[in-house]
C-alpha cells in the first residue's frame, strides 16, 4: 500500500494514505521532501515553498490560497490556507469524450415496473403526501394504521429492548441488573406483507405548506407533484386541511405543468370539507387499501438500463471521498451515460472552482450559461446572508481532510465521471435527458439533495461517505459507498459497497466502478436492498428555498 498521493501531477499538495510521522523522509517523481511535522491520514502537506497569498492546488485546480508561509513538508491545514478558487464563464472550448467499455453490459436488462409514461420503477410504493404541517397529526394516524396491518411494520429492537427494561422494573429487578441489560439485535416483522409487489407504504412528512411565501408553495408543490409522478410510485394519497398556501388547485397546476399526461391514482382528501376528521381518514385509510390492491397486479418485468436515473450524492465526506468512492460513483455513472441511462449530480455548494471545466463539458452553450446562471445566483444569495460556498465544509469534513470548499468541491464532482453535460435543471424540475450527466441545482446538505434528486425522478440512489451517514429516501433505493475499509468495518449497517481498496491499492477505480455499477443493477431488479431500504431509512425534506449548504 502506498503510503502518500499526489492525485494530479500539477498538485502542489500531497495526501496521506496513512498516518505519516514528522522526520520521516518520503520522495515521489524525482522529489523528496522530509515531514516536519505529523501528517495524519487523509490530510495533505506541502509539495513546495508557500508564500503568503500564493494558490493551492489539488485535482488540477485551484483550491485555496495560503495564509502564511508554508514549508514544504509541512501540515497543510485551516491554520495556514483559506479557501479559493479560479474565475470561470460560459463554455468556452468543445468537449470530446471518450466513452467506456461496456461491451459486458450490451443487451442487459433489469427487471422494474413498467409505467405507462416515464421510465421504468425500480420499486413500486404508494406514497401519502400532506400538503401542509397541520396534516401530519392524520397522516400520521394513517401511517399507524396502514404500516404493520400491511406487514411493513417491524417491532424495533429498541422498542424490544425498553419493553424488557420495563419487564425488569416489575419483576423487581435492582438497578444494578438493569444497567447490565444488554441490547438485543433481533427485528421482528408483525406480519407478512399483505401485497406481495408493493414494497411499501410511505409516508412523507414535513413542516411546509404554510407560514412562508406563495414560492415556498409552489416550489413544496412542485416536489410533491415530483414524488406523485416518480417511477417508483403507484400512486399517491393526499391530505389536505383546506386553507393553506399549499392548495389542493397548486399541486394540481404543478403535475399539470410539468407531467401533464399523469396516469396514476391520485386520491385527495381536504379536511375542512369533510364531515370530521374521522370520516376523512376512514374514506382515505379504505381506498388507498382498494387502490392498493389494484397496483400489486403489477410485477417486474424486463425493462431496458435506458430507464435507469442514478442519483448521485455525497455525505459525510472525507479527505478519501474524492480519491477512492467519489471516483468510482463517477466510473458507474459514466458506465451508464455510455448505455444510454442518465446520471444525475446535484449539489451545487459543492461544485465550486470546478464551474469552468462543467461549463465546458456542456453541450450547448445555453446549458452552460444556465448552469453559470445557477450558481452565481446561489452564491451571491449566501453571500447576501453573511455566508458563501466557502462556509460548507462541516466541522467533521475538517477534521478528516477538506480544509476548504475548493478542496471539497473538486473531489465531490468526480461523482459525476467524466460524460457530456446534457441538461441542468434547477431545484424541482425533472430530469429527462439520458446519454450523459444532467447537474440538479440543490443545497449541499444532503437530505434536501436527495429528496430533488428522486422528485427529479431518479430512481436509484448512489452515496458516498467518509465519516457514515444513515441517509435514504422514502421511494428511491439509495446505496452507501465507503471511502474507506475502516469504515465499512465500523459501521457495516449502512455501508453497500466498500472503495476502501483504491485506496490501499488492491482495486483500481475502473474496476470498483464497474462492481458498483453491477449492485446498482442488482438494486434496480430488486436483487439486492440496500442497508438503508432495510433500516427504513425515508429522508425527506423540501429545500425551502433560503441559504443552505
Amino acid at each position: 500500500m502506498a503510503s502518500f498521493l499526489q492525485v494530479h501531477p500539477a498538485d502542489d499538495l500531497i495526501v496521506a494514505l496513512r498516518d505519516l510521522d514528522a522526520g520521516a523522509e518520503v520522495s515521489l517523481n524525482g522529489h523528496r521532501w522530509t515531514l516536519r511535522e505529523k501528517i495524519p491520514a487523509k490530510q495533505k502537506f506541502a509539495a513546495k515553498d508557500f508564500a503568503v497569498g500564493d494558490i493551492v492546488t489539488m485535482y488540477g485546480v485551484i483550491v485555496g490560497k495560503a495564509t502564511q508561509p508554508i514549508a514544504a513538508g509541512a501540515l497543510v491545514h485551516t491554520h495556514n490556507v483559506v479557501h479559493a478558487t479560479s474565475s470561470f464563464s460560459g463554455k468556452q472550448s468543445d468537449y470530446v469524450w471518450t466513452p467506456p467499455d461496456v461491451s459486458r453490459w450490451a443487451g442487459r436488462s433489469f427487471n422494474g415496473f413498467k409505467r405507462r409514461q416515464g421510465p421504468a420503477g425500480t420499486a413500486n410504493h404508494w406514497i401519502v403526501i400532506p400538503l401542509v404541517f397541520c396534516e401530519n397529526r392524520n397522516l400520521n394516524f394513517m401511517r399507524e394504521a396502514l404500516t404493520r396491518s400491511l406487514g411493513y411494520g417491524k417491532t424495533s429492537p429498541y422498542e424490544q429492548f425498553a419493553h424488557r427494561l420495563v419487564q425488569m422494573q416489575r419483576e423487581g429487578a435492582s438497578k444494578a441488573q438493569i444497567e447490565a441489560a444488554m441490547l438485543e439485535a433481533e427485528t421482528s416483522a408483525v406480519s407478512s406483507r399483505v401485497f406481495k409487489n408493493i414494497d411499501g407504504v410511505k409516508f412523507l412528512e414535513h413542516g411546509l405548506g404554510c407560514g412562508g411565501t406563495r414560492q415556498d408553495a409552489q416550489a413544496l408543490c412542485r416536489i410533491l407533484a415530483g414524488y406523485i409522478h416518480h417511477p417508483n410510485v403507484a400512486g399517491a394519497t393526499v391530505l389536505s386541511l383546506g386553507c393553506q398556501h399549499a392548495q389542493v388547485s397548486l399541486l394540481e397546476q404543478e403535475l399539470a405543468a410539468l407531467y401533464p399526461k399523469l396516469e396514476k391514482p391520485l386520491l385527495v382528501y381536504e379536511q375542512q370539507k369533510s364531515k370530521s376528521e374521522r370520516d376523512m381518514l376512514a374514506n382515505a385509510i379504505r381506498d388507498t387499501f382498494l387502490q392498493l390492491g389494484i397496483a400489486n397486479e403489477q410485477t417486474r418485468e424486463a425493462c431496458p438500463i435506458t430507464n435507469l436515473f442514478l442519483g448521485v450524492e455525497c455525505g459525510g465526506s472525507d479527505g478519501f471521498s474524492g480519491i477512492s468512492a467519489n471516483p468510482a460513483i463517477g466510473h458507474a455513472s459514466d458506465l451508464l451515460a455510455a448505455l444510454g441511462g442518465a446520471p444525475v449530480l446535484s449539489e451545487f455548494p459543492e461544485l465550486c472552482g470546478v464551474e469552468q471545466s462543467l461549463s465546458d463539458r456542456c453541450v450547448t452553450a445555453a446549458l452552460a450559461d444556465k448552469f453559470v446562471h445557477l450558481m452565481r445566483a446561489y452564491e451571491n444569495a449566501a453571500q447576501a446572508c453573511g455566508s458563501g460556498f466557502d462556509a460548507n465544509p462541516s466541522p467533521g469534513n475538517i477534521r478528516d481532510g477538506l480544509i476548504t470548499d475548493g478542496i471539497k468541491s473538486a473531489g465531490a464532482a468526480k461523482k459525476g465521471g467524466t460524460s457530456p453535460i446534457v441538461d441542468v435543471i434547477d431545484y424541482g424540475e425533472p430530469a429527462r435527458q439520458r446519454g450523459g450527466l444532467t447537474l440538479c441545482c440543490t443545497p449541499g446538505n444532503d437530505v434536501e439533495s436527495t429528496t430533488a434528486m428522486a422528485a427529479a425522478g431518479c430512481n436509484v440512489m448512489v452515496f458516498s461517505t467518509g465519516l457514515g451517514t444513515p441517509t435514504g429516501n422514502p421511494v428511491c433505493p439509495t446505496l452507501k459507498v465507503s471511502t474507506s475499509t475502516g469504515l465499512a468495518t465500523r459501521m457495516p449497517d449502512i455501508i453497500d459497497y466498500d472503495a476502501g481498496p483504491i485506496i490501499t491499492g488492491e482495486k483500481s477505480v475502473p474496476r470498483a466502478g464497474e462492481d458498483l455499477f453491477d449492485l446498482i443493477l442488482a438494486t434496480a431488479s430488486g436483487d439486492y436492498t440496500p442497508k438503508a431500504v432495510a433500516l427504513g431509512q425515508d429522508d425527506f425534506l423540501p429545500w425551502k428555498r433560503g441559504v443552505s449548504l
